[in-house]
């Protein structure tokens, strides 16, 4: 049995699969989402949904094919094995309950059984190439003869819109050798569907409409859809044999599906444990663009967003055994375009919002990561000058931020988000976070530390003075700014200072560089265990205050609203873990593996294999957000390797 395995009782409990979700992406942008049986919930699934740029469209993703509904035919008797909601308790097909197994060792593999037929559904996407890849074999048939019939489900439109009946549509389906074509509208790309083997095509056109998205219902969002089906194709299946559909943008030979199915399959590495997830879904954030490479932030809405990459690129690649892919990622790309950046060019800048205060911080950070890989004299003499030059952009030069005679970074927050606590109304800030911000500052302290360290090694002692004598002004400005004799202030302007207790002050326990002392350090841990941990990690607000606002749930503006207000984000975990055991030492270990195991968990919760963006503050503490999110993925990752390097200690003990 596979490390992640769903039996018939968990799969025709519809109540549960349906949150279930499936994710595929193929390193470009193109992905592949829908709940465990099928049954898409989002307006955001689809079986092949891919960026269009240039084309007279708005840049974007686009879903092309929604679905692709299955039915078996055997003794002139059909089964479907399809699954849509149309609201209330209506499915219809009611094909969840022919499912029998779900695993997903390498591709996503579904086992149906209709009476005496056995059939196992494989989905892979084509790395580098927008095409999806479903391959049908039957296992048993008993004495009649089989035909599988697919009729596939059109969208064409954007994922943030949903497409209804109307004349525009274009339902023609022109030949091609084994499938056909189509376009439903101008601009868009066609559309190649075929098939490894002879298909007979019957032309059918009819719109499913009505089709409900209760994940939408549930955001306050539109929820309804009409999906065009042209027609079916239909093909006979013997015992033992397959059958590979293919959609995608351009036409493929159909004699190479074969080949171009094993190497897929080959390329997909065996998940058989906890890692193996977590390295699979950090690898499915790589968004490789023409000549550059980016980390996206998360699926199935973000893009490649400055702060995100760079708080989780070391742990995406380098952690997960993919030093290709930091090459790609930062010295292919980030280093050429933070110099732009520095430089005031920025129109070949493809990473957003690198102007954001904190942004060149954390890719100081990521550089400081990668010393877990590299010797220091390495990293030195390859990105010691860029980090020189960014701490002396960030002092005098940077467009949204100020450096004061005190030595700490002073930001405004009022008129725009400052911080990852980004949510706004109306275009301003819901959780206006201001002045002098904990994390930038010590996040700025951190990065002042590692210049002196890179300029010692590079025998440059002027920078190293000059970095020390910083450092040294900002450890005591911080001290003198944030300590309120228990915990830090979340933020300080003029002369007021926010006492909300939030996991922000946690980093400054966290990183390499701390400016607290033990005893402060220790403080800001107890105050973030006893008021802010959950089982799912640290609350964005401690219960106590009078904001405090735990569920995500209801309209856009609600949901904004509580967004950074209560809500259990993963990303601080791993910071918590480090600063727990920075304080705590060995006595800590039993108590972060426990925090570890309620992540394992989740792996078979919500997005199959991969961690959510945020979690209610209070119980039982649902997954909502981004359905995959590289920082929550990053922060796991780290606490799971913290948690690995304490058990290999205590065996060679």
């Amino acid at each position: 049995m596979s490390y992640i395995s769903f039996d018939k009782r968990d799969l025709q409990n519809i109540g549960r699969t349906l949150s279930k979700e499936i994710l595929n992406t193929n390193r470009t942008g193109v992905f592949s989402i829908s709940s465990l049986i099928g049954c898409n919930t989002r307006k955001y699934h689809g079986l092949l949904t891919l960026p269009i740029e240039g084309t007279g469209l708005d840049d974007g993703n686009y879903v092309l094919l929604s679905s692709l509904d299955e039915t078996v035919v055997q003794y002139g008797a059909e089964f479907n094995l399809a699954v849509h909601h149309y609201g209330y308790d209506i499915f219809a097909p009611n094909g969840h309950k022919y499912i029998r197994e779900f695993d997903c060792v390498r591709a996503n593999k579904i086992t149906y059984r209709v009476g005496s037929v056995i059939i196992v559904k494989e989905r892979l996407l084509v790395s580098f190439e927008p095409r999806v890849l479903i391959r049908y074999t039957m296992l048993e048939a008993g004495s009649g003869e089989v035909k599988l019939r697919l009729r596939p489900l059109l969208a064409f439109r954007n994922v943030n819109e949903l497409t209804h009946q109307n004349d525009r549509a274009n339902a023609n389906m022109d030949e091609i050798p084994n499938g056909r074509k189509i376009c439903m509208y101008n601009g868009f790309p066609t559309l190649y569907m075929q098939l490894s083997r002879k298909t007979t095509y019957c032309h059918e056109p009819h719109w499913y409409n009505g089709i409900k998205y209760y994940k939408e219902e549930e955001r306050g969002y539109e929820f309804r859809e009409d999906l065009l089906q042209p027609g079916y194709f239909e093909v006979p299946l013997k015992v033992n044999e397959s059958v590979i559909f293919s959609a995608g943008v351009s036409e493929v030979p159909a004699t190479k599906l074969r080949t171009l199915w094993a190497k897929e399959e080959e390329l997909r590495p065996v998940k058989e444990n906890m890692f193996d997830f977590l390295a699979n879904s950090a690898q499915q954030f790589y968004k490789r663009k023409e000549n550059k490479c980016y980390l996206l932030a998360g699926y199935p809405w973000f893009n490649a967003t400055a702060r995100e990459q760079f708080f989780s690129v070391c742990a995406c690649t380098m952690a997960v055994g993919r030093p290709d892919y930091w090459k790609a990622i930062i010295d292919d790309t980030a280093v050429h375009e933070i110099k732009d950046f520095i430089a005031g060019k920025q129109e070949n800048i493809g990473l957003q919002e690198l102007d954001e205060p904190d942004a060149l911080l954390w890719f100081i950070r990521s550089i400081q990561e990668y010393k877990e890989y590299k010797p220091i004299e390495e990293i030195a003499k390859k990105y010691g000058k860029l980090i020189f030059d960014v701490i002396a952009f960030v002092k005098s030069k940077h467009p949204r931020v100020q450096r004061h005679a005190n030595g700490l970074l002073w930001v405004n927050g009022i008129d725009r988000p400052a911080t990852w606590m980004n949510a706004v109304e109306n275009g301003r800030p819901i959780t206006p976070r201001t002045g002098y911000v904990v994390e930038i500052n010590a996040l700025w302290y951190n990065a002042l530390k590692f210049a002196h360290e890179l300029a010692t090694c590079l025998g440059d002692e002027k920078k190293a003075d000059m970095f020390d004598y910083d450092s040294v002004l900002v450890q005591d400005g911080f001290v003198k700014v944030f300590w309120n004799g228990n915990y830090l202030y979340d933020y300080v302007i003029d002369s007021y200072c926010d006492r909300e207790v939030r996991p922000n002050q946690i980093w400054s326990v966290s990183l390499p560089y701390s400016p607290l002392d033990y005893q402060q350090q220790k403080k800001v841990v107890d105050i973030c265990t006893k008021e802010l941990l959950t089982p799912k990690g640290l609350r964005t607000l401690s219960p106590k205050s009078g904001n405090y606002r735990p569920f995500y749930v209801g309209s856009q503006t609600e949901r904004n609203h509580n967004y950074h207000n209560g809500p259990v984000w993963p990303l601080t975990i791993a910071a918590y873990g480090v600063a727990y055991l920075r304080v705590y030492k060995k006595s800590g270990e039993g108590f972060l593996k426990r925090i570890l195991d309620g992540y394992e968990a989740d792996l078979r919760e919500l997005c199959i294999g991969t961690i959510n963006e945020l979690y209610d503050g209070n119980p039982p503490f649902r997954g909502h957000g981004a359905i995959s999110y590289a920082p929550s993925v990053e922060a796991v990752i780290r606490l799971y390797q913290g948690v690995q390097k304490m058990i290999n200690k205590e065996e060679e003990v």
